[in-house]
């Protein structure tokens, strides 16, 4: 008699198709957290904002940690000053990229931002002695010279225009919050060798809400009724948009979820239109449009180059 042997075969652990729409979820979720602090730009100070958004994400956080058991193991740390100075870093970029909302367009903010990936190759070459070819410099220059097409239109200091100044004022913030976030990237690099991803997550949302009550001196509002529930959905958003985000990491590789960044783009688009009443322009479009194909040749390379990129992404959010 023949014996009838059971195989077994056994699931991949890689769910493609969940991780990216957990990805794009996070996206989405992030993008419409960016327009709530934007609808409250013109009154809340930046600061202010940072506290909302970082203090109300720890409870969302808290709890899915310890629904996941990670609590209090997952947030063992032998490294409390380097969450210290990714904290400082995520708090400027965050700050800064708050700061602009009140005088860019969304999809505007939304490119210069993409700026943060791309100088992070920069710095992490200089900081952390990666070696970076000519593929990746080129990827770089790229890059910076679509941030440069998005930027320059609002550089129109010497036309003595009151918006004008404004507007450069804003570019130039948010290139600085770009900057901070590349910075920032380049502290979690060196985080994710010895810190679990839970650790790298709530300190940083502790430390920003510790850092951003420095700023009560310089001009906290009392918000009306409906701008404070926008700041609380805005910090909640943020709790939920940073766990989908870490999720879309477990379920898929790196390199094929991290493209789906740039989907931000499309809801900020959207968003700017039928919200904001926002018409990008073409120089936008243009240079967004290098920033992100430079964006993805970086990704692909990395990937080629075999470099692990999964646990930093898992531990990043579009802000900081």
């Amino acid at each position: 008699m023949r014996r009838l042997v059971a195989v077994t075969i056994a699931e991949p652990s890689m769910r493609p198709l969940r991780g990216i729409a957990f990805k794009l979820a996070s996206v989405l979720v992030f993008i419409v957290m960016a327009s709530m602090i934007k609808a409250t730009a013109d009154h809340v100070p930046a600061g202010q904002t940072v506290f909302f958004r970082s203090f109300f994400a720890i409870p969302v956080i808290f709890v899915w940690l310890a629904v996941r058991r990670e609590l209090p193991g997952g947030l063992k740390t032998t490294n409390p000053f380097g969450h210290f100075w990714r904290g400082l870093m995520g708090t400027l970029a965050m700050g800064f990229g708050f700061a602009g909302l009140g005088y860019l367009p969304l999809p505007e903010v939304t490119a210069i931002g993409y700026a943060a990936p791309i100088l992070t190759v920069v710095f992490a070459a200089m900081f952390l002695g990666e070696e970076v070819r000519l593929f990746r410099i080129s990827a770089v220059a790229m890059g910076m010279v679509g941030v440069m097409i998005v930027v320059y239109p609002r550089l129109t200091v010497l036309s003595g225009d009151a918006a004008g100044y404004l507007e450069a004022f804003g570019a130039m913030v948010v290139l600085g919050g770009a900057v901070f976030a590349s910075l920032a990237q380049v502290f979690v690099r060196r985080l994710v060798n010895t810190e679990p991803t839970a650790a790298i997550v709530f300190y940083f949302s502790l430390t920003a809400t510790a850092l951003s009550l420095i700023t009560i001196p310089f001009g906290w509002v009392w918000p009306t009724l409906g701008e404070a529930a926008i700041l609380v959905g805005a910090g909640l958003l943020g709790g939920v948009g940073q766990i989908l985000l870490t999720s879309s990491y477990r379920e898929a590789d790196a390199s094929l979820v991290a493209p789906f960044d740039y989907a931000s783009m499309i809801f900020a688009l959207g968003i700017g239109y039928f919200v904001f009443a926002e018409v990008p322009t073409l120089p936008m479009l243009a240079g967004a449009a290098l920033i992100v194909t430079a964006g993805i040749l970086i990704i692909w390379r990395e990937r080629q180059l075999g470099l692990e990129r999964a646990r930093q992404r898992k531990a990043m959010t579009p802000q900081g």
